[in-house]
């Protein structure tokens, strides 16, 4: 701690407070301090004592959160980690679940697993510029990625490029002409492959791409709505990156008096339970989640015996209802 402090040019009481998550310290000395942390790699000495008394058998479910709660919000989240829970366990491993969604809650989860409490990581929801997998990385500890990861970690995901291809080719082949999307956030993986595969493939049927930008949630699928019908009134079809944001394109349609699909068509992706209720039922890209979870889950089983890492890419497929 004296060292941290040092580095930091803080007091110890100063790092003191930060390292337990006390709310009245000031951002810039927050800063400063979880910067100095990560360049010794400290770990308080609790932790290590608790190391040096007791082994683990425990995986960490690790949700990069942001404050917005987007994650957990989404109905895929408990299946995702129902289904592997049931799988670890099944296998004799606890599992713990950690958000890590500030500096704050990324320095506590690297902590955790510096001092050695868990025998595996499980990531999930990471963006793109988060730190977090690469410092764990690091440490040496197993582990893998529900959703492609930049940093190299061994990963399972679905064809989100392909699933995006195979709903615009759907959307051309309706005859719809001026196909527009509305993306996810886009320091997500799975929302650039998703746009990639709308544009190449709106490029290849020579037509334009008309984008709104989205965050997964429905308001931000309504809100992106309402811009696409205001900067081209004649478009015919949406594709939405995720079943959320396309009930919320479903609901500012009808605030528009656009009827759904004779006016515009409307597709979604991942194929959530509500997509059978939506009015009209909704067509997607079914992307199962409870099995992309058990193949992560498998996965990480895997490593702890020694096998490779590698990728896996889960298939999907398009499920046609009557939206489009």
């Amino acid at each position: 701690m004296e060292a941290v402090a040092a580095r930091a040019g803080v007091s110890k009481s100063s790092v003191s407070r930060v390292v337990n998550g006390d709310a009245t310290v000031t951002p810039a000395i927050r800063d400063l301090v979880i910067k100095a942390v990560r360049e010794l790699g400290y770990v308080p000495n609790g932790a290590a004592r608790s190391l040096a008394t007791q082994r683990t058998n425990a995986v960490a479910v690790i949700v990069s959160d942001p404050p917005k709660g987007l994650v957990c919000d989404d109905p895929m989240f408990s299946t995702v980690v129902r289904t592997m829970s049931r799988l670890l366990e099944a296998a004799g491993k606890q599992v713990t679940l950690m958000l890590a969604g500030s500096p704050e809650s990324q320095l506590r989860v690297e902590q955790f697993v510096a001092a050695g409490h868990v025998a595996g990581v499980m990531l999930v929801s990471m963006h793109g510029a988060d730190p977090l997998p690469g410092s764990l990385a690091r440490m040496g500890v197993p582990m893998v990625s529900l959703g492609r990861s930049v940093s190299g970690v061994p990963y399972v995901d679905n064809d989100n490029v392909g699933g995006a291809a195979v709903a615009v080719r759907y959307l051309h082949s309706q005859g719809r002409r001026r196909i527009a999307t509305i993306t996810g956030p886009l320091d997500m993986l799975a929302s650039q492959d998703r746009l990639t595969g709308y544009r190449e493939t709106l490029r290849d049927t020579g037509r334009r791409s008309i984008v709104a930008l989205g965050d997964f949630t429905r308001i931000s699928g309504a809100e992106g709505m309402r811009q696409l019908l205001d900067d081209d009134p004649g478009l015919d079809a949406v594709f939405a990156a995720n079943d959320l944001m396309a009930i919320g394109a479903l609901h500012a349609l009808r605030e528009a008096g656009r009827r759904v699909p004779d006016d515009v068509a409307v597709v979604g992706f991942d194929d959530i339970e509500a997509a059978l209720y939506t009015a009209p039922p909704l067509t997607t890209i079914r992307s199962p989640m409870g099995d992309q979870a058990a193949a992560a889950a498998r996965l990480l089983l895997g490593l702890f015996e020694g096998a490779p890492g590698d990728p896996v890419i889960m298939p999907n497929e398009l499920v046609i209802r009557e939206s489009a």
